[in-house]
């Protein structure tokens, strides 16, 4: 009977142990498989950060070019208007000088006639004054 017993122990302590290692040996399994999990996902979001930096400098890039473009076209425009605005005062300062000369030579006209109108007022007079 002490035999019996004995064996029944140790036929319970083996099946025990190996039942346990089986367990721990899952465990471990479990643990590896979530540890790779785990991994995997770290890389996809390292890769998505990765993704999201470059288009993020990508998209610095293109503004700055495009802030560059914008000032290049201001400074564009800002001289095609200066140049219009010389062209326009060129040409007020040419039709002033026209002017100018214009009104001088009708000034310079108008004495000529009022000399000739004196003259003329002159002469009657005379030939007034001598036929008297």
């Amino acid at each position: 009977m002490k035999r019996i017993i004995l064996s029944m122990v140790l036929v319970f302590a083996l099946s025990a142990s190996f039942v346990s290692c089986r367990e721990t040996k899952e465990k471990a399994a479990d643990a590896v498989e979530n540890a790779a999990d785990a991994a995997e996902e770290a890389t996809d979001a390292a890769a998505d950060a990765v993704d999201a930096a470059k288009d993020a400098a990508n998209d610095a890039v293109d503004a700055a070019g495009d802030a560059v473009d914008a000032a290049k076209d201001a400074a564009n425009d800002a001289v095609d208007a200066a140049g219009d605005a010389v062209d326009a005062a060129k040409d007020a300062a040419g039709d002033a000088v026209d002017a100018a000369k214009d009104a001088a030579g009708d000034a310079a006209d108008a004495v000529k006639d009022a000399a000739k109108d004196a003259e003329k007022g002159v002469k009657d007079l005379k030939d007034k004054v001598d036929n008297k």
